[in-house]
């Protein structure tokens, strides 16, 4: 492998932790060394710091995979594989759930990959050049090692454009039919489509979150907005709601939603098809109110810069979430921004309730899931917010 040095006093934040090195803390930028190929990293000194993937086009010029000086071979990769299996068996039982983030990024030492797990299929996502030039072998060892029925590769983020790298995405082993699986998550039923569905096919990372929502939706009317495959509204339907309003943008996620639905046995719900912006604005006009509203927006903002526009948009969505809450109702609402902190987020609600003319009262505050965990010396591994609030006039 190819050394590369850091130059002075670039070495702290690595030692400490933080996986990425960025290309103004290198000595040099080596052209002559391919986009995606494994280095080793030495500080300006030449004391070993970790063997990563290299990427002269990127801003972030290394990602670290390890500290020690070993090759990211089969043999690595399924060890890592092997660890972070071994996470996600010991939080979550059979029963509860046949779906999880299997590797996330960062946090299980793969810095530029993710791996999904549904059911009896695999969906991975590549944002380093690294990653995707290794993918191959990574297909390789996970096909031997959980042998699936199906493996796809949804390459579609634009965060692949900042390593040069092209948007696609295709059924890599078995056949397109087994792309639809069967899920089980906490007593409720999802069908899948892995290689349609948005992101991977199905948003793991609010399963905590949406469970939640069973507890205060007894006999409550219930909106949810911005649904996709409609996980809040069914455990808000599953924990008792004598009705749920589903709103969203996308018509193919609100037909999911409704397969889901009635794969579940739920009847109680209506689908609408609409901006969430507008259609808020039309039912607080109309002086509509609920018994629980759930807000689980898209990200606002993929940059720092955009960030008080992004904090508009917060204040918002909840000034109009608040609008049709009843007396003694409850609003959750989350946000998956990782450039909004959890105190801008909660100051956006709070600014929203002012405007709103009620009081708010937490009553629970999470984050991400067990199988998306933090990596402590990397905050940017930290982006899921959300919290439930008691709302009263």
């Amino acid at each position: 492998m190819h050394a590369l040095y850091l130059k002075p006093k670039e070495h702290h934040r690595i030692q400490k932790g933080h996986l990425w090195v960025f290309s103004n803390e290198l000595a040099s930028l080596p052209r002559d060394i391919a986009s995606g190929e494994a280095v080793q990293l030495f500080t300006h000194d030449k004391k070993f710091l970790g063997t990563g993937f290299y990427n002269p086009h990127s801003l972030i010029a290394i990602r670290l995979l390890t500290r020690k000086d070993e090759e990211p071979d089969k043999k690595f990769f399924l060890k890592k594989f092997t660890e972070a299996l071994a996470l996600r068996e010991k939080v979550y039982g059979k029963e509860q759930t046949n779906a999880y983030r299997l590797v996330h990024g960062e946090s299980d030492g793969l810095p530029g990959l993710v791996v999904d797990r549904f059911n009896n299929a695999l969906v991975l996502q590549a944002f380093s050049a690294g990653m995707d030039l290794h993918l191959p072998m990574i297909c390789d060892v996970l096909q031997e090692m959980l042998n699936p029925a199906v493996i796809i590769v949804r390459n579609e983020s634009p965060l692949r454009e900042l390593e040069g790298l092209t948007l696609h995405k295709d059924v890599v082993r078995g056949n397109r039919a087994d792309a639809v699986q069967t899920i089980h998550d906490s007593g409720l039923t999802f069908k899948v489509d892995l290689f349609e569905g948005q992101k991977t096919g199905f948003f793991l990372d609010q399963r905590e979150n949406r469970k939640i929502i069973r507890s205060f939706s007894e006999g409550a009317r219930v909106l949810d907005v911005f649904t996709n495959d409609g996980g809040f509204a069914l455990n808000a339907l599953y924990g008792g709601a004598a009705s749920a309003l589903l709103i969203d943008a996308s018509q193919e996620a609100l037909q999911r939603a409704d397969h889901n639905a009635q794969l579940n046995n739920f009847s109680n719900y209506n689908l609408v098809a609409a901006d969430a912006f507008d259609t808020l604005d039309q039912m607080v006009a109309s002086k509509e109110s609920f018994d629980v509203v759930v807000l689980d927006p898209p990200s606002f903002t993929k940059s720092r810069k955009n960030l008080p526009g992004a904090l508009k948009a917060y204040k918002r969505v909840n000034k109009l979430g608040l609008q049709l809450l009843k007396n003694g109702g409850f609003l959750a609402t989350a946000s998956c921004s990782h450039h909004v902190s959890e105190e801008d987020f909660l100051q956006s609600i709070h600014q929203a309730a002012l405007s709103a003319d009620c009081q708010l009262r937490m009553i629970h505050k999470n984050s991400q899931p067990f199988d998306h965990p933090v990596l402590l010396a990397m905050p940017e591994t930290s982006y899921l917010k959300f919290a439930c609030f008691y709302v009263t006039r």
